[in-house]
């Protein structure tokens, strides 16, 4: 495996992870079972945490994913993926009708940085507040599609965990940071006919 590169994924590596994505969703749903997908290779062997985020119709439909980089990048996202359409826990199993009007996107997540509020930049951090056994996650994007203040996005997370919206102020739970690459469907094109590279 290679290191951990904090460069940005080239529009080539963006939509070979997309159709990889695409094809791991379509042919779980439509067959279940998992893709025969060639080995992933340059930055997608990279080791990254992703998120796959898939929206029917403009609609939030299901949003899963790992900040831990342990798997390479393309086999993290294809996991989401099949994760996302079949095991989302907020919404039923993906059906083969929804895939006409299915969007993808990736984010790809940097490690996790303890972090203070006053350290949180809305649409740049994604963060995660945790006490105890409970544990919030938001990504960058979520704060900026909801207009979201610092505070409200805390607030957010909290809820999230399962907590009180104040519980960010307690010196008990703990805050974290990451930045992620987000990139979608919408803007890439021709991805149906691109082959699933490494």
């Amino acid at each position: 495996m290679h290191p951990r590169s904090d460069l940005p994924l080239s529009d080539e590596d963006r939509r070979a992870l997309l159709v990889r994505a695409r094809r791991a969703i379509l042919e779980t749903v439509s067959s279940l079972r998992l893709p025969d997908l060639p080995p992933a290779a340059g930055r997608l062997a990279d080791p990254a945490g992703a998120f796959v985020t898939l929206r029917c119709n403009g609609r939030l439909r299901s949003c899963m994913g790992r900040t831990d980089a342990v798997h390479a990048l393309a086999e993290t996202v294809v996991q989401c993926a099949i994760t996302a359409a079949l095991q989302d826990p907020r919404f039923g199993p993906l059906s083969a009708e929804e895939m006409t009007g299915l969007e993808i996107e990736i984010s790809v997540v940097s490690e996790l940085r303890p972090a203070r509020p006053e350290d949180i930049e809305t649409g740049i951090h994604g963060i995660v507040v945790s006490r105890g056994a409970s544990r919030g996650l938001l990504l960058p994007q979520v704060a900026l599609e909801h207009n979201w203040s610092t505070i409200q996005f805390l607030e957010a997370a909290c809820r999230k965990a399962g907590l009180e919206a104040g519980a960010w102020r307690d010196p008990e739970t703990k805050l974290f940071a990451f930045t992620a690459e987000v990139f979608s469907e919408i803007g890439l094109v021709s991805l149906d006919q691109q082959p699933a590279r490494g």
